[in-house]
């Protein structure tokens, strides 16, 4: 079965939580016992209707302040797909929270209060998504119960949104917008007959018809080698194979290969899954793959197309999504990990300060703060193999780790 992760972003009291319990409530996800304890809350807070963001918010700061504060991953599933939704929180002082929901998304729900419509945190989930190349967003005008479904708002805001759209540098990126009311239902799962002027499809109907393959954004293949396999038995005695998984696009079997990163030059023999031999790896596969000559390959390091290679370097600019209390200065030193291979990077200079509504950079920056996105120049000890985020999600984005803590302590995408 296919699996769609998504991800959610809208400000405070827009109803990302309730939305998402909607969605479980109406695709009949929740279990009896859940679906109990949402009636008996709502009816002990003097609700006359369920709230369906007790289904989600889990902390009880969350629940005290009807507020989402850590990210929660909802799984759910229809018959056609299994869906992994990432609710994030839409504050401020939250960004972190909404790049590490959103790094790792195919699609994202961005949702706007009728009410209010574009405000200054819109433009900032919609810089993260665009950031992180999120190709297939859904913009849900949420709340239309309280505009009376009113078309004009509904375009006017779709309007707004469309002038945003202006400053995105990713214009492969598939926007749809959908009014929804999520308390009550209206064009979530199933159609509204409030909205008449609305002839598109509704919030689930949209993911249930997106093909998963599609939404990967597509790039040159990449084959990061996870595990040397060297059974060493009677039957398999000199078999090794190279288990991973093939990001970017396909390799295939006879395709001409070189081992990174000692740029040794085979081809590829065999593509094996399980006990099952393949002419072809389609992007995303996890497969083992043997080749023709015996060559030095170990675990970080990648197998690519000979007309392929990456960029082979140890000193690049990235830009940086900061997630730790410590601020990052110029000298600091970092374990960088890039795939699964780790190496000592040093902070070679912050070059400016990325505000996330599009309102513009700041230079002469001395430090990054918690949740500032900045552009930051990296030395490192030894060469990894990488490809601009822009073209290769994968082999374009790796993480800062402190060798004191071990805290995972900032994002990068490498420009």
């Amino acid at each position: 079965m296919e699996v769609l992760k998504i991800a959610t972003a809208g400000s405070v009291d827009d109803g990302k939580s309730t939305l998402i319990g909607r969605i479980l409530y109406d695709t009949k996800s929740l279990t009896s016992d859940k679906l109990d304890a949402i009636k008996k809350t709502s009816k002990q807070k003097g609700y006359d209707y369920l709230d369906f963001s007790l289904a989600t918010d889990g902390l009880v700061a969350e629940r005290e302040q009807g507020i989402t504060i850590d990210v929660a991953h909802i799984y759910f599933s229809t018959q056609t797909k299994s869906y992994i939704i990432a609710d994030t929180p839409g504050h401020v002082e939250y960004t972190r929270n909404m790049v590490t929901g959103a790094s790792t998304s195919q699609a994202a729900i961005i949702l706007i209060d009728a009410r209010k419509g574009v405000i200054e945190q819109t433009n900032r989930h919609f810089f993260i998504n665009n950031l992180l190349r999120v190709k297939d967003v859904i913009v849900a005008i949420n709340k239309m119960d309280l505009v009376d479904f009113s078309e004009e708002i509904y375009n006017k805001i779709k309007a707004d949104f469309k002038s945003l759209m202006d400053k995105r540098d990713y214009q492969e990126q598939n926007i749809t917008f959908i009014p929804v009311s999520a308390l009550k239902g209206d064009n979530v799962v199933h159609k509204s007959k409030h909205t008449p002027w609305y002839k598109g499809q509704t919030l689930l109907e949209h993911f249930e018809q997106l093909d998963t393959e599609d939404i990967y954004n597509v790039g040159t293949p990449r084959f990061p080698v996870q595990y040397v396999i060297r059974p060493k038995t009677e039957e398999f005695h000199d078999f090794r194979g190279y288990a991973g998984k093939v990001y970017g696009g396909e390799l295939s079997v006879g395709d001409e290969v070189v081992a990174l990163p000692s740029q040794t030059k085979s081809k590829i023999k065999e593509i094996i899954v399980y006990d099952q031999l393949y002419q072809t790896a389609s992007r995303r596969s996890s497969v083992t793959i043997t080749l023709e000559d015996d060559i030095n390959v170990s675990r970080g390091d990648m197998l690519v197309k000979a007309a392929d290679l990456p960029t082979i370097d140890k000193q690049f600019t990235a830009t940086i999504s900061w997630m730790d209390s410590q601020n990052l200065v110029t000298g600091n030193k970092y374990v960088l990990q890039h795939g699964v291979n780790k190496v000592l990077a040093k902070v070679d200079a912050i070059n400016h300060k990325i505000h996330p509504d599009y309102s513009g950079i700041e230079d002469n920056i001395q430090a990054l703060g918690m949740n500032d996105i900045a552009s930051v120049t990296f030395k490192l000890n030894k060469p990894i193999f990488f490809d601009p985020f822009k073209n290769h999600r994968t082999n374009g984005s790796f993480i800062l780790i402190d060798s004191q803590s071990n805290n995972t302590v900032g994002a990068g995408f490498i420009q």
